[in-house]
């Protein structure tokens, strides 16, 4: 009998290592839902650190951009939630399926959807159906680079190989 590696001893051990990553990138998400993380709380430093970036800046367009900074925070977490996901999902094999990056699309708009509602429960957030369409949007463009990056790199391989 062939000796197992301390991976094939203990199977747990693979999901933990595969899937941390994504829950743990799912906790930061959530708490960046949290009352901490309102526009006004966030304004208080942000605001003020576009104003020195910017000090030719009106108002009105810091507040825009107080709000854009806020809007590609969304993107940028879900963005990272789904190549965290997708990666639990392909488990170290190297291909990528289509079912794959759907499964990883449905997780990350559930997600999305779930964040927005505990958004509802708690005071001075606001839920929006808008931002589920950013975030899934998100994940779906990472999965997309992540699909023309992996595609590129195998073509590369090929060129190189044969």
């Amino acid at each position: 009998m062939l000796a197992q590696t301390p991976e094939q001893q203990n199977p747990d051990r693979i999901w933990i290592k595969r899937w941390l990553p994504a829950i743990f990138w799912a906790i930061v998400i959530a708490t960046f839902s949290t009352r901490a993380f309102t526009a006004d709380n966030t304004g208080h430093f942000l605001i003020p650190l576009l104003h020195w970036l910017f000090p030719q800046a009106s108002v009105q367009t810091i507040e825009r951009m107080h709000f854009y900074v806020r809007k590609s925070g969304h993107f940028t977490e879900y963005f990272m939630l789904s190549l965290l996901v997708l990666r639990g999902i392909r488990g170290g094999r190297r291909e990528l399926r289509l079912a794959w990056m759907a499964i990883t699309l449905l997780a990350v708009a559930c997600y999305a959807s779930l964040d927005e509602f505990h958004q509802r429960f708690v005071p001075g957030r606001t839920p929006a159906i808008s931002d589920v369409f950013l975030d899934t949007t998100a994940g779906a463009i990472a999965l997309l680079a992540f699909g023309l990056v992996l595609s590129l790199a195998a073509q590369r391989h090929r060129n190189t190989t044969g």
